[in-house]
């Protein structure tokens, strides 16, 4: 491991869907967690819209900034770098982020850290639990993602063991709570009805799960397809839909195949910690349902609490602070939103600068925001 610097304190931008976040931490301790969100102008259209979540986070930006500052109780100036999510996400939504992250390092003469989305789901668990044992197997479930990742080195050495090749968990979850008429976003809804519902009621299929399927990767396009269908024909029949029910049993077939996997890929590399992260681990049946495994196969589990689960700015701020204590390169100027940046990259270093941050030095312009 990189020779340490002490507790350095960082602020995180976070802009990559409809959460405009904005975290400050001081080592692995969290001063400050501001989330400005723009779900409610979304729901009406029964999904993420990218350019509204733009805007959004434009009108955000500034007044969520000023909010964590005050939050933290700390001055701008005393920051030891900004870090802002470089990608992946929606293209336009990380433009705003990394603009902001951008003026906001070059007026107050500090460096600048482009990270990854996802390698920040696991660094936040960090503030949680403290640092992250090396390695670590995480498991991240979202919206967007739903990923198995070995981090040797949450700075430079995240591996991808497995991925979703069709719908993420959360797609899933937001789909079929459309199909049951229960609204948007779908995770937290279907949540609630499957605790008064039965996960055995309806055996729905468990996608990606026999002997010659890849171990590690996941499908919940055709789950999904067979839940719609169910639920169709007794519509058809002109049967009432048990919604708690469908509800129960969705949500086990997901998270009873996103758990084996877990667990399995923990025993095969021989790694003895799971780390559960993405807005999908706020999910009260895969946090239980994954303790039972983990307990059952000797692995310890670690999930932070439901909102450090959601994105947010504490999870860059997190990742940020790592990259400073580990005297990573700073990024440079050029800095580009990447809207499928790769995993394998936690974060995107400058061109040509070194661990003295040049960049910064060349144009030190702290007298530019008091």
């Amino acid at each position: 491991m990189t020779e340490r610097r002490d507790e350095p304190l960082v602020l995180g931008i976070e802009t990559s869907c409809d959460e405009t976040g904005v975290g400050i931490v001081r080592g692995t301790t969290l001063l400050a967690d501001a989330v400005a969100s723009s779900v409610d102008e979304h729901a009406r259209f029964g999904g993420v819209v990218p350019e509204v979540a733009s805007r959004a986070h434009l009108e955000a930006m500034v007044p969520t900034i000023d909010r964590a500052l005050k939050e933290a109780g700390v001055s701008a100036k005393d920051l030891d770098g900004i870090a802002v999510t470089a990608g992946p996400g929606l293209a336009g939504a990380l433009l705003v982020g990394v603009s902001a992250a951008k003026a906001y390092a070059y007026a107050l003469g500090k460096p600048l850290y482009g990270v990854n989305h996802l390698a920040s789901h696991i660094c936040v668990d960090q503030l949680e639990h403290g640092p992250l044992p090396e390695p670590t197997m995480a498991l991240l479930v979202s919206g967007g993602h739903s990923s198995l990742l070995l981090s040797e080195d949450i700075t430079s050495d995240v591996r991808p063991m497995g991925a979703t090749i069709d719908d993420a968990a959360g797609e899933a979850f937001d789909k079929i709570a459309r199909v049951l008429n229960l609204g948007f976003p779908g995770g937290p809804v279907i949540d609630r009805y499957a605790r008064e519902g039965d996960p055995r009621a309806i055996a729905f299929p468990r996608g990606l799960t026999g002997p010659r399927d890849p171990a590690y990767d996941f499908s919940f396009s055709g789950l999904k397809t067979a839940v719609a269908r169910w639920i169709e024909a007794k519509r058809a029949a002109g049967e009432e839909v048990p919604v708690r029910d469908v509800a129960a049993s969705f949500q086990e077939a997901v998270v009873d195949v996103l758990t084996r996997k877990a667990v399995r890929a923990c025993k095969d590399e021989g790694v003895d910690h799971l780390m559960i992260g993405g807005g999908v681990a706020a999910n009260s049946r895969l946090r239980a349902l994954a303790q039972e495994r983990c307990e059952a196969a000797g692995i310890r589990l670690r999930v932070p609490r439901p909102k450090l689960c959601t994105d947010n700015g504490a999870m860059v701020a997190a990742l940020g602070a790592e990259m400073v204590a580990r005297n990573r390169a700073a990024s440079s100027w050029d800095l580009s939103a990447d809207s499928s940046l790769p995993v394998t990259d936690p974060h995107v270093p400058g061109h040509g600068h070194g661990h003295d941050h040049d960049h910064v030095h060349e144009v030190s312009k702290e007298n530019l925001y008091s």
